[in-house]
């Protein structure tokens, strides 16, 4: 993958199709080329060019040593855009990645075109923070869980019921979790990034067009907390996948992708 040099560290990047751009933007504790596994095919075939790439801290990007904050990583993606020239384009992000997204549509609405909100958040609530605070704890005490525990441990806090009661369909997640070490290869840094101020206020100044896409099951970022987004920013609609928990896109990968073609079609 090539790089990119921006806001003093280096992103790795891949492009590929053909057609106008859509960046998109991971989460915490993932690398861009999960979304080649199912959300790239099928921009391709509805005829967009796909911009992924790993965030500060993951994969072969640059992981800087400290406790990295949201506005660390919105200048990331600022900077990979205005130096790959992509703006304005279409973004689609999820968790953090559409916390990353819904901040660039607000600061600097001329460079994003469009914004696909999956799983995302204007701030966090109570059970929301003690989780954040939980995850802290345990980075900062040093404690290594067994691959095995963090995979069980993932795959209940990330998947919806419908997939935990489907016994093959769990063991091919459990199985895939553990390999990677259940989803504890974040650097520390990522682990640090929340968003403890309620951005609500802030994003009903947002002009550029948006939809938030909640999954019903999610743990992470429930529907209402998704639903508070929608409401905030002008004009954005609010989409509900059923049968999904934080991983929807990779749960339920075809109402997903209908969802962001169809929005993206028309703006």
């Amino acid at each position: 993958m090539p790089f990119v040099s921006t806001n003093g560290i280096r992103l790795s990047y891949q492009r590929s199709g053909q057609g106008e751009p859509v960046l998109l933007i991971m989460g915490s504790g993932a690398a861009g080329h999960v979304w080649t596994l199912h959300q790239t095919p099928a921009l391709h075939r509805a005829g967009y060019e796909t911009i992924v790439f790993d965030n500060r801290g993951i994969g072969a990007s640059d992981a800087p040593a400290g406790k990295y904050t949201l506005a660390d990583m919105v200048a990331d993606t600022r900077g990979l855009i205005e130096a790959l020239d992509l703006g304005p384009c279409r973004i689609v992000g999820t968790s953090l990645g559409s916390m990353i997204a819904q901040e660039l549509a607000l600061q600097s609405p001329h460079l994003v075109r469009s914004a696909v909100l999956l799983a995302t958040k204007a701030r966090s609530d109570r059970m929301r923070q003690a989780l954040a605070a939980a995850e802290q704890v345990m980075r900062e005490s040093d404690v290594e869980l067994p691959p095995r525990y963090e995979a069980v441990r993932t795959v209940l806090e990330m998947l919806s019921p419908a997939t935990l009661n489907d016994d093959a369909a769990v063991a091919s997640w459990l199985e895939i979790f553990e390999l990677t070490g259940g989803g504890n290869n974040t650097a520390d840094g990522q682990a640090w990034v929340s968003n403890t101020d309620d951005r609500r206020a802030a994003l009903r100044t947002v002009t550029v067009p948006c939809r938030a896409i909640a999954f019903a099951d999610d743990l992470i970022c429930p529907p209402h907390l998704v639903a508070e987004v929608a409401e905030a920013i002008p004009g954005c609609d609010f989409v509900e996948i059923p049968d999904s928990g934080h991983l929807g896109n990779l749960e339920r990968p075809d109402a997903v992708n209908a969802a962001i073609v169809e929005f993206l079609d028309k703006y």
